[in-house]
């Protein structure tokens, strides 16, 4: 950069120096964070900037107000810097004085329109609390969920059905939910459907979801919770309310006896490596609530909370070795092996 002996002039190097060089600068860095900013409005990403519901779109209208606020205020903010940094006063001490009263007015100013912005977004924040406040979820499909490390239980008690780690809802309807935890604080969030609430151990907070339109809409635990946080999702689906009612009738089945002797092998192996001491499976011995319920575990999309899809190999890997793909969760490795992990496989599979 050339030097100057005018400070003006010196500055205006500077920016043009810095601009020049930063051309690379600006297509690696901003330009990819444009992207994603971008990405953020696809049907595909998880976001509360792409809401399907009346909860997650309350709240999306709530950030938009905020979003364009601060960027009026960002804009003339820098417009002032830079008007400063180029505006020359004149030594005349009767512009000096007239300068100060515009700089008075000017403090003056930014403080009122501070307040009024304030109140703006005090009145949308109240105005959103008090929408989302009076939401009038039906108590015929309540359902109970329970944050645990690192996974979910999910309880509809006037069904009396239990599964994990996925929430079946009927399209359009508000349906109700409590949450607590088992072990330590958990929070609840599926951003297109709602904003997040805490799942407190002893403590049962009320929710509710309710989705636009019928599909898949991924959850996440908000609140670290331990060395697999990141690792504890979950999926809520939406459909028809006759899908719906059919799964919650399909759910309500203990599992079908099995006739294959493959399965029917499976279920002994099973039955033998104790794996009824954590899990339950209704219609069997099995009946301990330590681990998600298998009763109609071949049923849904993902196991080990989410993180893989519910496919042999994925199962035939989470059962041998558990703690690869989730270091730290309870499940203990087994040494099952050859027929019998076969027959154990296909017992499980059948689990519909």
């Amino acid at each position: 950069m050339t030097k100057s002996d005018n400070p003006r002039e010196t500055v205006n190097l500077f920016l043009e120096d810095a601009f020049a060089n930063s051309k690379s600068i600006l297509s690696v860095s901003v330009l990819p964070f444009t992207s994603i900013f971008l990405l953020a409005g696809c049907a595909e990403v998880s976001s509360t900037l792409t809401p399907q519901g009346q909860g997650a779109a309350e709240i999306a209208n709530l950030w938009w107000v905020m979003f364009w606020l601060a960027t009026g205020v960002f804009i003339v903010v820098m417009g002032l810097a830079l008007f400063a940094l180029f505006h020359s006063r004149s030594g005349d001490n009767e512009e000096s004085e007239t300068s100060s009263r515009h700089d008075n007015l000017l403090i003056v100013s930014g403080g009122v329109a501070t307040v009024i912005i304030l109140i703006v977004v005090y009145f949308f924040t109240l105005r959103t609390i008090n929408v989302l406040a009076a939401a009038n979820p039906s108590d015929e499909f309540t359902i109970e969920v329970v944050g645990r490390q690192w996974w979910w239980e999910v309880h509809y008690p006037n069904q009396q059905v239990i599964t994990a780690n996925e929430i079946h809802i009927p399209v359009g309807q508000t349906v109700a939910l409590q949450v607590t935890s088992g072990d330590v604080i958990h929070s609840f969030w599926v951003p297109q459907l709602h904003g997040k609430i805490d799942m407190i151990p002893g403590q049962t907070n009320t929710f509710w979801l309710q989705a636009d339109q019928p599909g898949e809409y991924y959850g996440f635990c908000a609140e670290f919770c331990g060395i697999q946080h990141a690792k504890m999702a979950f999926v809520v689906i939406v459909e028809p309310l006759e899908e719906f009612r059919a799964w919650l009738e399909q759910q309500n089945q203990p599992a079908v006896e099995p006739v294959d002797s493959l399965i029917r092998e499976g279920q002994r192996v099973f039955l033998a490596a104790n794996c009824d001491q954590c899990h339950t499976i209704l219609g069997t011995s099995a009946r301990s609530t330590l681990g998600p319920d298998l009763t109609h575990f071949a049923s849904r999309r993902t196991l080990a909370a989410g993180i893989l899809p519910n496919t042999r190999q994925h199962l035939a890997e989470w059962i041998t070795n558990p703690q690869q793909a989730k270091p730290g969760n309870l499940m203990p490795a087994t040494t099952l092996a050859g027929s019998e992990l076969e027959a154990l496989l296909a017992y499980i599979e059948s689990l519909k």
